[in-house]
């Protein structure tokens, strides 16, 4: 359509702005999708979800809807935006977020139209730490009236767990899985042992919540069904693919496990390789032995994929191994408390689930945690260890979550050596130092007046302070020496190695080089720099490969 059509198009359609509409300018994304709190995209999608959804017209003239188009668009699509939106934007539904783009045929401006979802039941939208609402021309922070009228709301949502199977019948239950349940059962509940060994199968279904007046629900087939009953929940998909995957990001093996998924977990907890890891702490030579990942940790986030999977997508859930020693869990469907942060912070049960049924049928087989906590201990477990914090994704609509089995960053490590009394809070603030994520103006303050960060930003990193805290005169001085060094001084070292020996494997170069490199840099950019040194001693004809190994070109 022409300019003229399109502008007559947004009159007719969106008349006027108020709390359900907003037109902006908005001539360059590259600042404004997340951008200054209360002025940016995601703020106006978080104030108008707050409210009962709406639009937000993006290229257009604040006032007269006169259109001026967006002329630079930074590296956003109007399909690869609305995982970013999601990403920034806690609580925003997937459902129902689209991005229409309009381009004039006279004068080729584009003018994007953001549909935008209402928030879902008692749950507002959050962006910047904050929920948002309109108030006259400009955004404020959701007020408490507004707050609790959508945590107050009043809905019944429909328990896809809870469902009978009309053509199922017990015959079509596993009986090894049976026999587990009611095991796990009486481990839960040791003050109806005795009970339960008077309780027929179908007795101790009832009471294990898995049927309803012995029939059969969704809930009793995905966690003790038969494989070869998997048909009786189709087109719903209940399976768990695992894969392993080399650095590169290649498969190097995998599985799909399926009902009875109280069977299938311990499977695949059988095929994770929990090998030992050693680290070295501070002060001393002998180290520390343990397996590379908690079994809590591998537990809790897989049975937690069973709770909380939007098994109505007919998505399988993912367990990915990678060989650098990390493990990634990911389940379809939203996650329903406002933020991960939140979740640590209450340290309480959540009050709204996807699939209560069947979530307090896996608390009765011992599956999960809905007295809350579960989620906190998970990042206790990772503190005790020094490792890593989880990471939780939760943009395009999925739940992923990433547990890390070693040290990424030695400093980090140190710092909570020597800082036992830090809190929870304050060691997720240093993990995403060490991942170089984004921090806030606040969390820059607090680590700042702790002493704990250098640099400037974005930049930052672990600070020297903090080693001369030690006393630990040897790793000051290592810490100040591996700031210092350049490519040129790796290199010579490089040649020196391999006058000295000949020839060398890539291994033995990067032992050499490996801890030596900065702390600041990741395990990852740490492997990368070792390649790019040799390859820039091969490009200038120094260095050759051969058999493996590599020489001094003649």
């Amino acid at each position: 359509m022409t300019e003229l059509e399109l502008k007559e198009y947004l009159v007719k359609n969106y008349p006027q702005e108020n709390e359900v509409c907003e037109w902006k300018e908005y001539s360059n994304l590259k600042h404004v999708v997340k951008g200054h709190e209360g002025d940016d995209i995601v703020s106006y999608i978080s104030a108008i979800s707050n409210m009962n959804g709406g639009s937000l017209v993006i290229g257009v003239k604040d006032g007269t809807l006169d259109i001026t188009g967006i002329q630079d668009f930074h590296s956003y699509t109007s399909v690869s935006i609305k995982s970013k939106l999601l990403k920034h934007c806690i609580n925003l539904p997937s459902e129902g977020l689209e991005v229409e783009e309009y381009v004039t045929d006279d004068t080729n401006k584009t003018v994007w139209i953001i549909k935008i979802p209402k928030h879902p039941l008692r749950r507002p939208v959050y962006v910047h730490d904050k929920a948002w609402q309109r108030h006259g021309d400009s955004l404020e922070e959701l007020d408490q009236s507004r707050q609790n009228a959508i945590t107050d709301e009043i809905g019944v949502v429909a328990d896809w767990s809870a469902e009978i199977v009309e053509d199922a019948s017990i015959d079509d239950l596993d009986d090894e899985a049976i026999a587990k349940a009611r095991k796990e059962y009486v481990k839960r509940n040791p003050t109806r042992a005795e009970d339960e060994q008077t309780w027929d199968t179908i007795t101790f279904l009832n009471k294990a919540k898995l049927t309803r007046a012995g029939k059969i629900t969704r809930t009793a087939l995905i966690l003790l069904g038969k494989e070869e009953s998997e048909h009786l929940l189709s087109p719903y998909v209940v399976k768990i693919r695992w894969s392993l995957k080399n650095l590169q990001n290649e498969n190097k093996d995998y599985d799909i496990l399926s009902m009875p998924l109280i069977l299938s977990v311990d499977k695949l907890f059988n095929k994770i390789r929990n090998i030992k890891y050693r680290f070295v702490r501070e002060g001393t030579m002998f180290p520390d032995e343990m397996l590379r990942y908690d079994v809590f940790n591998i537990r809790e986030p897989l049975h937690n994929c069973i709770a909380h999977q939007d098994y109505a997508k007919c998505a399988r859930i993912e367990v990915v191994e990678y060989e650098d020693d990390h493990l990634v869990f990911q389940n379809s469907g939203t996650f329903l408390p406002e933020s991960v942060e939140e979740v640590i912070a209450k340290d309480c049960p959540e009050s709204v689930y996807r699939n209560r049924f069947l979530v307090e049928a896996m608390r009765n087989m011992n599956m999960i945690e809905t007295e809350g906590g579960g989620i906190k201990k998970m990042f206790k477990n990772q503190k005790t260890r020094l490792f890593p914090m989880p990471e939780y994704d939760l943009s395009d609509g999925k739940v992923k979550v990433t547990i890390m089995g070693r040290v990424i960053d030695e400093e980090f490590a140190n710092i909570l050596l020597r800082n036992p009394e830090l809190t929870l809070h304050q060691v997720m603030l240093l993990d995403k130092v060490q991942k170089k994520k984004t921090l806030s103006d606040a969390e820059i303050a607090l680590l700042k007046k702790l002493k704990f960060i250098e640099g400037r930003k974005p930049n930052f990193f672990l600070s020297d302070k903090v080693v001369k805290l030690t006393e630990n005169e040897k790793l000051k001085a290592d810490y100040i020496k591996n700031k210092s060094f350049g490519d040129d001084h790796f290199r010579k070292m490089i040649i020196e190695y391999i006058k000295k020996y000949k020839r060398a494997a890539k291994d033995d170069i990067t032992a050499l080089i490996l801890g030596l490199l900065p702390p600041v840099l990741s395990p990852m950019q740490k492997r990368s720099k070792v390649t790019n040194l040799l390859s820039s001693l091969r490009i200038k004809g120094v260095i050759e490969y051969s058999g493996g190994f590599w020489m001094l070109k003649k």
